[in-house]
């Protein structure tokens, strides 16, 4: 695979796509985590920030590689692919992310999220269209805004 975003990383088969994601994190390069990305793809972050171009998708990535995300293992867990037709699909994956920094320094304790892939098949293999990444907050439903976002189980009221 390649380093920089106009280079052409091949992923030849969609349930291969989180890996592909997993080995270009760890390269601390977001140029190359774009380079997974169409020219006119869109990211939506944990937090919903929502990057609209590859270029905005590599300076995003590549800050936080080389920052809070400098130390970090991403671990891909179970993934699901649906195809929609020949040349589209859907992967689902369950990251395990550890290594985090805080901002104090500190290390944060590990997190779980969940990474939605809209792939499209190009000449040169799979390439996201977009992406939304969630947190995974063990047993809480929705999120309640109290003048601090937070998550909430409604079930045990």
């Amino acid at each position: 695979m390649g380093r920089r975003a106009d280079a052409v990383l091949t992923v030849t088969n969609p349930a291969d796509f989180p890996h592909a994601f997993a080995e270009a994190w760890h390269s601390r390069d977001g140029h190359r985590i774009a380079a997974l990305f169409a020219e006119d793809a869109d990211f939506v972050n944990v937090t919903g920030l929502w990057w609209r171009n590859r270029a905005a998708i590599a300076k995003a990535h590549d800050y936080a590689l080389k920052s809070f995300f400098a130390e970090t293992v991403l671990k891909p867990g179970t993934i699901t692919t649906r195809t929609l037709g020949d040349d589209h699909a859907v992967v689902h994956c369950r990251f395990h992310l550890s290594g985090q920094t805080a901002p104090d320094g500190s290390a944060a304790g590990d997190r779980k999220t969940i990474l939605v892939f809209v792939l499209r098949r190009t000449d040169t293999g799979w390439h996201a269209v977009t992406a939304q990444n969630t947190d995974v907050v063990p047993g809480k439903e929705t999120h309640l805004n109290t003048g601090t976002l937070g998550a909430v189980d409604y079930r045990n009221t």
